[in-house]
């Protein structure tokens, strides 16, 4: 089954760096604007690389990572349609500073170094919209830097636990049911550790009684108790 392509003008539209263009602005930049596609689990760049352009994302989920000589990852974000990524080395020049793959089939408008530059000479507007997007990446990663180093596994699997119960939970017999948003792995890979500690604090909760746990199916038995681990140092 064929997916529709939208308009190259309407996917930047959908962007927040280019929301307040007009339509003949946007048609205007689409002009310079050309497709690309990935398949799940493929490169979209690799750390290290050159930056050639900015990109943003129509179609999928890409998410941005970081590796160590060991094989470890680290998450530094997911990013969905209306996003741009790698926003940055577009304007300093550098190397791309992590890695993105795609997390499912996904289709990104490219727009080379060159021509975006020269676009937002002519729209000051967009420079700085571009620089409210890096300043809220920063405090993303300044958030993801002290959360490693001033948490636990534990606690940060519980707050991750928590936050997917308020937010996606459904009221059950028995407790609040979530279902995590991916496999152990890539849980470990978000929070910073190994998949073996991720299964091992979940079991550990299942014992107290504050979870039920069925693989990625979850019922929080106990959101009080789950919620007092915060407060307490493991």
């Amino acid at each position: 089954m064929s997916v529709q392509r939208i308009p190259l003008a309407a996917v930047l539209e959908k962007t927040a760096l280019l929301s307040s263009l007009s339509p003949a602005e946007l048609q205007l930049l689409a002009a310079r604007t050309v497709r690309r596609s990935f398949s799940a689990g493929e490169l979209v760049f690799s750390e290290g690389d050159p930056c050639a352009g900015l990109q943003f994302i129509s179609r999928g989920k890409v998410r941005i990572f970081k590796s160590s000589a060991s094989g470890r990852e680290q998450v530094l974000a997911v990013n969905v349609p209306g996003e741009s990524i790698a926003e940055l080395p577009v304007f300093d020049g550098g190397a791309y500073p992590a890695s993105a793959l795609a997390m499912e089939d996904v289709e990104i408008a490219f727009i080379s170094r060159q021509d975006f530059h020269a676009f937002c000479l002519e729209h000051p507007e967009v420079s700085l919209k571009v620089l409210t997007v890096v300043g809220a990446r920063l405090r993303g990663l300044v958030n993801i830097i002290e959360e490693l180093s001033f948490t636990t596994v534990r606690q940060r699997l519980v707050s991750t636990l928590l936050k997917l119960a308020e937010s996606e939970g459904a009221k059950i017999e028995g407790g609040i049911e979530i279902r995590l948003p991916a496999s152990h792995q890539e849980l470990a890979n978000r929070l910073g550790t190994v998949r073996e500690l991720i299964s091992r604090n979940l079991m550990r909760l299942q014992a107290e009684g504050l979870l039920e746990v069925d693989a990625r199916r979850i019922v929080v038995k106990d959101m009080k108790g789950l919620k007092a681990l915060l407060d307490v140092t493991p």
